[in-house]
Parts: C-alpha cells; sequence; structure tokens
C-alpha cells in the first residue's frame, strides 16, 4: 500500500506541476494567437494525440504491466525482452502512423471543414512520432519499476522544451505553424534527453542479463504484448474521441473561434483528471504485483484505497472550480474576456463529466492491473458512441453547451459500468457509509465557501481557508479515519515552523475520528 501512496503523491505533485505548465501553455498560445488561432491548434492537437497513440500501439501500459510483473519475479533477462520487442513494435506502427496522415489529410478536409491551411499543418505533425515512441517507451518502463521521479522527469523534459520552442517560434512570425514545429522539436529533444537517463538508471543495468530458464521466445512475447496492448488502444482512441468530438462537430456547424472559446474551458474543467491521473499511474504497476504473487486481500485493499481517497480530494476540488469558474478563467485566459460568457455554463457541465471521467480512469488502471483490459474497453466504446450520437444532435440545437451536455451523459455511464465490473472482479465491497459523509461533508464545504464573492480576490481567498474548512467538515461529518489522521501527521512533520499549528489542528480532527 506504501508504493501506492507514495507513487500516487509524487505523481499528483508532478501533475499539478504539468498541469499548471499545460494551463501555462494554452494560455500563451491563446495571447499570442487569439481565440482563433487558439482554435486552429486546437484542431491540430487531438490529431498528434491520435498518431501518438496509433504510434505507440497502446504498448506503453504493457510495458509497465510485464516490467512490474517480471522485475517482482527478478527476471531481468525477460525484462530486457520486454523492452526490446516493445521498441521494435513500435518503431514499425509510428511509420505506419506517419504515412496514414500524410495522405489522408487531403481527402478528410472536406467533410471535416478543414482549410487548405489547416491541411498542411496535420500532415507536418505527423513527423512527431519517432520520438513520441521514445518518450511513450521509456516512460512504460520506469512506471514498471514504480520510479516515479524519473517519469516526471521526462515529461519535464517534453513540457518545459515544447513551450519554449513553441513561443520562440510564434514570435519569430511563423503564427500557427510555429505552435506545431515547436512541440515537434521539443518532442525531440524529450526523446534524446529521456534516452540518455533511460540507459542510466534502467538499461545498465539489465543489458548482459542471460535467459532465465522459463523465458518465452520474442514471437511468443511479441504476440502477448499486442494482445495486452490491442484493447489499451483501443480505449486510448475512444477516449480521444470522448474528449475532441465536441472540437471537430462544433467546427462544422460553427466555427474556428467556437472552437477555441470550447478548448478554453475545457482545460479548466480536467483539474478533476489531476488526482485520477495520479493515482492510476500507480495503481497499475501496483495491482500488477499484487496479482502476479496471487494476493487477493492486498488487490482489494489497494481498490478501496484507491477510490476513497479520490472521492476523498475530487468532490472538494470539483466544487472549488464550479463555484470559481469566472475568475479561474478570467486568471487563466486574460485575453479572452468573452470565454465565460460564452462558455460558462459548458464548463459547469464538464466538470461535472471530468469527475465522472477520473472515476472511470482509476478503475481503467486497476482493470488493466488485474489482467483486465477489455473491460475498461468496451464501456469507453460505448461512452464514445453516446457521445458522438448525442454531440451531433446537441450541438446544432445547443452550441456549445450542447456538447459538454453529451460528454457529461457518456462519461456517467462509463463511470457507472466500470466501477461495476471493478468491484465485481476483484470481489470488493467499498465502503459505502463513509463515502457518503464524505459527500456530504463536500457540500457543506462548497455551501460555506459558496459565500464568498466570485472574484479573483474571492478564490483567493477561498483557496486559502477551503483546506481548513474541508477538514473540518469531514471531521464533523464523522468521514475521517484514523488512516487519514497518520497521513496528515506525516505532512505536518514536514512543514518546518508551521508544524507546531498544523499538529494542534490534527490533535483536534483526533476528537472526531473513532
Amino acid at each position: 500500500m506504501r508504493k501506492v501512496v507514495k507513487g500516487s503523491f509524487l505523481n499528483l505533485f508532478g501533475n499539478v506541476l504539468f498541469r499548471i505548465g499545460g494551463y501555462f501553455y494554452r494560455v500563451l498560445i491563446q495571447y499570442l494567437l487569439g481565440v482563433t488561432g487558439y482554435g486552429i491548434v486546437s484542431l491540430v492537437l487531438p490529431l498528434q494525440n491520435v498518431l501518438i497513440l496509433i504510434a505507440a500501439a497502446g504498448i506503453p501500459p504493457a510495458v509497465a504491466k510485464y516490467v512490474a510483473e517480471y522485475h517482482a519475479k527478478n527476471d531481468t533477462y525477460m525484462v530486457k525482452q520486454v523492452i526490446k520487442t516493445s521498441a521494435k513494435i513500435m518503431a514499425v506502427m509510428s511509420i505506419i502512423a506517419t504515412l496514414l496522415i500524410f495522405f489522408l489529410a487531403e481527402p478528410l478536409a472536406p467533410f471535416l471543414h478543414w482549410q487548405p491551411s489547416i491541411i498542411i499543418l496535420f500532415q507536418i505533425i505527423g513527423f512527431i512520432t519517432p520520438f513520441s515512441i521514445i518518450l511513450g517507451l521509456v516512460r512504460g518502463v520506469f512506471q514498471g519499476y514504480q520510479d516515479m521521479g524519473n517519469l516526471l522527469l521526462t515529461r519535464a523534459f517534453e513540457q518545459i522544451f515544447t513551450i519554449i520552442l513553441t513561443v520562440s517560434l510564434i514570435l519569430l512570425g511563423f503564427y500557427v505553424l510555429g505552435a506545431v514545429i515547436g512541440t515537434i522539436i521539443g518532442f525531440a529533444i524529450a526523446a534524446v534527453l529521456s534516452l540518455l537517463l533511460f540507459r542510466q538508471k534502467i538499461w545498465k543495468n539489465i543489458k548482459d542479463a542471460k535467459k532465465s530458464l522459463g523465458h518465452i521466445n520474442e514471437y511468443g512475447l511479441a504476440k502477448k504484448l499486442l494482445i495486452f496492448s490491442l484493447p489499451v488502444t483501443v480505449v486510448g482512441l475512444a477516449e480521444l474521441a470522448l474528449f475532441d468530438t465536441g472540437t471537430y462537430i462544433i467546427n462544422i456547424f460553427l466555427n474556428e473561434t467556437y472552437v477555441g472559446y470550447y478548448n478554453i474551458v475545457s482545460p479548466v474543467s480536467r483539474i478533476p483528471l489531476i488526482i485520477s491521473s495520479s493515482i492510476a499511474v500507480a495503481i497499475l504497476p501496483a495491482a500488477s504485483e499484487a496479482l502476479s504473487l496471487k494476493n487477493n486481500h492486498i488487490i482489494q485493499k489497494y481498490v478501496i484505497y484507491s477510490y476513497r481517497y479520490l472521492i476523498l480530494v475530487l468532490l472538494p476540488l470539483c466544487a472549488l472550480v464550479m463555484l470559481f469558474s469566472q475568475p479561474i478563467l478570467a486568471i487563466i485566459f486574460p485575453r479572452a474576456p468573452l470565454a465565460y460568457l460564452v462558455a460558462g455554463n459548458a464548463l459547469t457541465i464538464l466538470i461535472a463529466a471530468m469527475s465522472f471521467f477520473s472515476i472511470y480512469i482509476v478503475s481503467s488502471s486497476i482493470s488493466q492491473g488485474l489482467g483486465k483490459p477489455y473491460l475498461p474497453m468496451y464501456f469507453l466504446i460505448l461512452g464514445s458512441i453516446v457521445n458522438l450520437v448525442l454531440t451531433w444532435l446537441l450541438v446544432p440545437l445547443y452550441g456549445l453547451t450542447g456538447a459538454a451536455a453529451a460528454t457529461a451523459v457518456a462519461t456517467f455511464i462509463i463511470m457507472v459500468f466500470s466501477v461495476w465490473k471493478v468491484l465485481e472482479t476483484s470481489n470488493t465491497q467499498l465502503p459505502y457509509v463513509n463515502l457518503v459523509k464524505i459527500l456530504f461533508a463536500s457540500v457543506l464545504t462548497g455551501l460555506i465557501i459558496g459565500l464568498i464573492p466570485k472574484t479573483v480576490m474571492g478564490l483567493l481567498a477561498a483557496l486559502l481557508v477551503f483546506s481548513f474548512i474541508y477538514l473540518f467538515s469531514l471531521a464533523f461529518m464523522g468521514a475521517l479515519e484514523k488512516r487519514d489522521l497518520n497521513l496528515l501527521n506525516k505532512i505536518g512533520y514536514r512543514l518546518g515552523p508551521l508544524s507546531g499549528i498544523f499538529m494542534k489542528m490534527n490533535r483536534f480532527l483526533e476528537r472526531f475520528v473513532k
């Protein structure tokens, strides 16, 4: 359990920083290009993600799973073989992905209402795939070793160089083309640095490993990796369809400016995903290791703790973002003053949708770790189809709000089905009474915080008191447990001069814990 908690908090810290970096990137792009130019970039980014996913062929999660399993069994040779075989598969797929987008961009343009200037951007972005597969492979290995520090470092390489180069090229006058080329070069530099890090931290220790008695030949291993990765790929494509269907359908019925506004509120709504993705990255290898050791009790503990801590942080965070969405938009996108007026309703609905999807993400990661990658695939495909149909029907009637509503309905469906199957597969019973108490504590916190004026200064004031109000609400509702206080005590010991005040608060909270 310590591995999951430690990995989750490390990933949480990193994901918060990278989410801020991602917002910073989008703010700069929107600031430099305007809402319409930002809308054009928002049309290119989803295609970039599709290319990266196809090129990776769903292999990185498979690498994480099987590296974790063989590493737990001290089978260094099979760890090496997983890495080598995965690299070959991904290299072939990257070539296919690059050629596909280059030749299909022009035929698809009339149907998707792409302007001629956008077509060339789509063709150029295909050159990102060779670098993306290196990053994907290296991160899969680090995740398998549960080395979250170096995994986050590779993400830092990517984000820092992408932002610097993109902004530089736009300032040099390359406009939207600068954003695309800057992204490609940023990925290239990050890939080289990540590969060097991998060679230093991992490869030097396993490159001379000899065959073990139970080794699998490369063909058999490749088949094993592909069988696992196929549903992961389909899930990834369905996830992109779920998120980006609205972007492309809005462009068909409206224009790039509305696409820009929708993609201004969309990243704000994804703040809850910071929490879920942090837990998901840590739970997959941990669940895989527990499965390989046939320890059902540990698996059930992983499931319960993952869901509980997700809900514990997710609900109040969503309430805070919903209540202060207007000042948040004003801070993040100051050059788009009409964003809340145009897309405020869509933002509120999307926050709920991303909350549902956050729970699905954790469920999906648990399913993968338990060797059931097909379960998330079925539900996500269903949700993507529902989202596509509803978005096509609702956008002409309700615009951006219709697109958000379609996503909310779809994510709610996949959340319900995925949680149900995870609990059934792992034979786990969630602490429903405690979860209801957490819900009431979040509502109480929202009611109190809602009294604060919805301004930038009000947001700052809310951030100062939010955590304390929520903790006392949890205590008042009887939702806190002893392990929560133990965790708070560990945090308090590291606060330096503030540790005394923090520890006094913890002792007060102990009165409400049975």
